[in-house]
């Protein structure tokens, strides 16, 4: 059974000032959720936040599964995962950077090789598993960074602007990426884009932000 995420009245301060004030929003189970704002808008945060990466100042993030509350811990954190713009990578393979969630987990080695296989081959990188990861190209390495996630098989991916800074081509493949996804409907994508055009062809549900605020949904 899939997760349900819901907002209430979500405050985060940074120094004093409100990056998130009082956000109110749902996120359902399965569907693609595009955040869009100008810069400063909250969108990040509000992707920090409800990562569990980050604690709120006040209100409520309530993750459900069916009618049941979960409650926030290691368990949940799982069952969710976060891909920030600038896909950090570490100096080894592009199959031990993808399989890094897995075997932190300690998953079974040849359970690991063949989630990792399968998000390799999903983001079009499987012909660079033995690659150095550090000899990607930008947009490689954001595939690589979706492929990581993908293994883990989230019931929840958060993107941070999974297309910022990569061209045309690596954008489209990234796009593929989430739609099939969705086409899957095993994972619900929430997503922060510039994009309005992008936002269009991707979104079931579009959240607009301005000054911390959600002003339509």
């Amino acid at each position: 059974m899939g997760l349900n995420l819901t907002l209430s009245n979500v405050l985060k301060r940074y120094n004093g000032k409100a990056a998130l004030d009082h956000c109110a929003v749902s996120f359902s189970q399965g569907a693609i959720h595009v955040l869009m704002g100008p810069n400063g808008s909250g969108k990040s945060t509000l992707l920090r936040v409800c990562a569990l990466l980050e604690p709120i100042d006040d209100g409520e993030i309530v993750f459900r599964s069916g009618e049941r509350v979960l409650a926030p811990d290691l368990a949940l954190r799982r069952r969710i995962s976060l891909v920030l713009p600038r896909v950090g990578v570490f100096n080894e393979t592009v199959y031990r950077n993808a399989a890094y969630g897995l075997t932190v987990r300690g998953i079974a080695k040849n359970v690991i090789a063949a989630k990792v296989d399968e998000s390799l081959y999903a983001v079009g990188l499987a012909s660079k598993k033995n690659d150095n990861a550090l000899t990607l190209s930008s947009g490689e390495t954001q595939r690589l960074g979706i492929a990581r996630a993908l293994a883990i098989e989230p019931e929840i991916l958060f993107l941070d602007e999974p297309t910022a800074s990569i061209d045309e081509d690596n954008t489209r493949m990234v796009e593929d990426i989430i739609k099939g996804l969705h086409r899957a409907g095993k994972t619900t994508v929430i997503l922060t884009t510039h994009d309005r055009d992008q936002a269009l062809r991707m979104a079931d549900h579009v959240v607009m932000m301005k000054r911390g605020r959600i002003v339509e949904k």
